[in-house]
């Protein structure tokens, strides 16, 4: 039973392999994700989300940006639990993020993807220091959410990029290969 289980493994494995399967990591893209300078607004949720980014992109502070990832946070709150008294005890926190990367030797917006959206949810206490920690909690949580998002994105924006330092041609994008040539037909007798 064990050496089945061992064999199965081992030919999933090679089935991945054979396929082209490759982890981002493995790309050499994410090296870029620690040069990027984090631009958000000046509230609490930007501040959240710049801090999340920070951490998720692994960004040192010692480093010269190549790319600067402007972001622009819309974020709702909407009462979804409602009390007989017409009070919510139930909040649903929205964070739309729409995000931008620029190069900063161009200055040109090299990558734009459509908003990142996350729903974090959360109880509110009667007692209103328990109600305030639990939407900043809230708060916390999408903006957590929200840059894992981003750091997918952009790594897979990365690893695709032609022509990336680091990245070789088994990253770049496949284009469609031309169709086969048929060769015409011989006449008869040649």
């Amino acid at each position: 039973m064990r050496v089945a289980l061992k064999l199965a493994a081992a030919a999933a494995l090679l089935s991945l392999a054979a396929c082209g399967f490759a982890p981002l990591y493995a790309t050499g893209g994410t090296a870029a994700l620690s040069r990027i300078d984090v631009q958000t607004q000046n509230t609490r949720a930007g501040q959240l989300l710049r801090e999340n980014l920070k951490d998720a992109l692994a960004i040192t502070p010692d480093s010269k940006p190549l790319y600067r990832l402007n972001t622009v946070i819309l974020e709702q709150r909407y009462p979804r639990g409602i009390r007989v008294d017409d009070t919510a005890f139930r909040y649903e926190e929205q964070f739309r993020v729409t995000f931008t990367l620029v190069d900063l030797a161009t200055n040109r917006v090299v990558f734009q993807p459509p908003a990142v959206e996350v729903l974090a949810t959360y109880d509110v206490a009667d007692q209103p220091f328990a109600g305030i920690v639990a939407q900043q909690d809230g708060q916390a949580r999408a903006a957590f959410q929200a840059a894992q998002l981003i750091r997918t994105d952009l790594a897979r924006f990365f690893a695709t990029r032609e022509g990336f330092e680091g990245a070789g041609p088994a990253t770049a994008p496949v284009a469609n290969p031309p169709p086969p040539t048929i060769p015409a037909p011989r006449p008869a007798g040649q």
